[in-house]
């Protein structure tokens, strides 16, 4: 991205300076506390939430590293990083503890959107405080009664004669909401002004402060109640609030750009935060790999089964990561762990190009990062928890005590395939509206992107294989939509999402072998030249993965498309019911 002018201010031994304290930051103020953070949790008293005491220096340490306004523009007061820069930077803190970026990454969203869509006055008057860790940001969505139906979201807004709103109703689920280190809460709301249409084309976006900032810098009470803190199987670090706004009827807010297009706008708050939640899922099943290797290079337990069939138990125990099974299970983890972090810098890469590109080229990798943001979101999460599962059974019994990590990994992620939309709701987003999107010109993008993956690796011998294998893995694909498309076009909307999951599984599974590919043939090209900037074995280890994944993930995909390509309907209520009950 250098040899862009917006990114010009950053060359290689920049990035690598800001990479190796993104470490030392996590080394020094993010890892020591995982653990702690899991046994002394968020608590909820007396009307606030205290987290723990080390969340106050990840503030910092992160706010000083220049990590919140990190992807701002010169302009807004940021440091133009990259998009990949900062991916890879937050994967390293993540990597140490995954409860401690959310509290600064809502703030940067907010601020971002504030900045994106906000007027002026909006701006000045809160981005500035945002993204110096002072003040934090939260998104305000969910609500007891609706859930992640928001159509059925029932916050009020009432108009003011000063342009404010009154604002009146409960969230619930607000991550990061109110701890002691924020010294304000700038709480991005939807809500629904008095004789707004219904459903979701009636929904507005507010900020809505905890505290009122006055002229004279003076802060008073917004009547933001925090009625409570929500105690979690995992992630117990990272504080999850419910807020009640406007108990007392005394509660403002401001209204975000025009009436009734708060849900548009939030989804760019949402889009991103979709690919943070990749980031940690990505992260914690990267540390749980991590731990699950070093485990397997330390335990002796059992001997290797000699030629003859037999084990020679007077033979020293050799290690277990000598044992096949083992070893599988820990080239099942490093093939998600590393497939999941290239798909995400894929990601952050089209949206860096977004950026400093213009027209055909822009338009392009806006549409490739809007189809693979649902798929970047859920494959790590999904398969981050059969990755650590892997890793806690490498350890055996071991792995099941409190004594070791990989418990609180398999706990920690299981969020994430919740965040920020479900599993169900991503599959029906990937399928509903991004494979039908613009006629289907995303999936054309991605369909194109590959075929050049397919032509570099073609012109390796060893390569070609993988490269028939994943070709007819596409026409699968095509056979599958060409299945599916019909129901769509006569508005059958049921029958055309009801296998939506199943499809996010098939296409995550191909997508991640499209990186695996991609990561080959850079290893091939580096080999080849000798152009290596790591060993060999480095390289190399790469085409083994990818030759792994190939072998033992890419099959799944039969099964998948059998499934979808089946014509029972055996989930869709119909007039004569059948019971999902015994």
């Amino acid at each position: 991205m250098y040899e862009y002018e917006y990114f010009q201010d950053y060359d290689k031994e920049g990035v690598d300076i800001l990479l190796d304290s993104a470490k030392d930051l996590s080394d020094k103020a993010f890892y020591p506390y995982f653990r702690e953070m899991d046994t002394e949790p968020a608590k909820y008293e007396n009307g606030s939430i205290t987290v723990h005491p080390a969340i106050g220096d990840m503030i910092k340490g992160y706010s000083e590293l220049g990590l919140i306004n990190g992807v701002f523009s010169y302009e807004n007061g940021g440091m133009q990083l990259p998009a990949m820069l900062f991916c890879a930077c937050n994967h390293i803190i993540e990597s140490a503890n995954n409860s401690g970026v959310g509290y600064m990454g809502l703030a940067t969203g907010s601020a971002n959107l504030i900045l994106t869509f906000g007027s002026e006055e909006l701006k000045k008057t809160f981005v500035p405080k945002m993204i110096n860790g002072e003040w934090m940001g939260t998104m305000c969505l969910t609500e007891p009664q609706a859930g992640s139906s928001l159509s059925d979201l029932s916050t009020s807004a009432i108009p003011k004669e000063d342009g404010s709103y009154q604002i009146k109703g409960q969230k619930i689920f607000i991550s990061g909401g109110d701890h002691q280190f924020g010294k304000n809460f700038v709480h991005l709301v939807l809500a629904r002004i008095d004789g707004a249409p219904a459903g979701t084309k009636g929904i507005s976006l507010f900020v809505v402060p905890k505290l009122m900032p006055k002229e004279d810098g003076s802060l008073i009470d917004n009547d933001v109640i925090t009625a409570g803190d929500f105690q979690k199987m995992g992630q117990r670090g990272y504080c999850t609030a419910h807020l009640v706004f406007g108990e007392n009827d005394n509660c403002k807010g401001y209204l975000v750009g025009e009436a009734n297009k708060g849900l548009k706008y939030m989804f760019k708050m949402m889009n991103e935060a979709r690919i943070e939640v990749g980031i940690t899922a990505t992260s914690t099943a990267t540390a749980a790999y991590y731990a699950s290797l070093q485990y397997a290079n330390e335990r002796p337990q059992g001997r290797r089964i000699q030629s003859s069939g037999k084990k020679d138990v007077n033979s020293e125990q050799t290690l277990i990561i000598n044992h096949p099974d083992v070893r599988r299970m820990l080239f099942l983890q490093k093939a998600v762990v590393e497939g999941s972090l290239s798909l995400l810098m894929e990601c952050t890469k089209a949206a860096d190009l977004h950026r400093v590109t213009e027209g055909e080229v822009a338009e392009a990798n806006h549409l490739l990062l809007e189809f693979l943001t649902p798929i970047a979101k859920t494959y790590p999460s999904e398969m981050g928890q059969t990755a650590i599962s892997n890793g806690l059974q490498i350890l055996g019994g071991y792995g099941f005590t409190a004594d070791f990590p990989l418990q609180q990994y398999y706990r920690d992620i299981r969020i994430c395939a919740l965040y920020e939309g479900t599993t169900g709701i991503q599959s029906m987003d990937l399928l509903g509206r991004k494979v039908t999107m613009k006629n289907g010109q995303a999936l054309q993008i991605i369909l194109g992107e590959m075929q050049k993956t397919l032509g570099a690796a073609s012109t390796f011998d060893d390569l070609r294989p993988y490269v028939k294998d994943f070709g007819a893995k596409l026409e699968m694909t095509q056979k599958i939509l060409g299945h599916l498309m019909p129901y769509a076009m006569k508005g059958d909307y049921d029958r055309y999402l009801m296998d939506a999951s199943i499809f996010m599984e098939f296409t995550s599974t191909i997508i991640i072998g499209w990186q695996w590919l991609k990561m080959a043939v850079a290893a091939k090209q580096a080999l080849v030249s000798g152009n290596m900037t790591y060993s060999e074995e480095f390289y190399e280890s790469k085409i083994h993965t990818m030759r792994f994944y190939f072998k033992y993930e890419m099959p799944k995909t039969l099964g998948l498309a059998d499934t979808m390509l089946n014509n029972e309907v055996l989930t869709i209520m119909e007039e004569e019911k059948v019971s999902v009950e015994f």
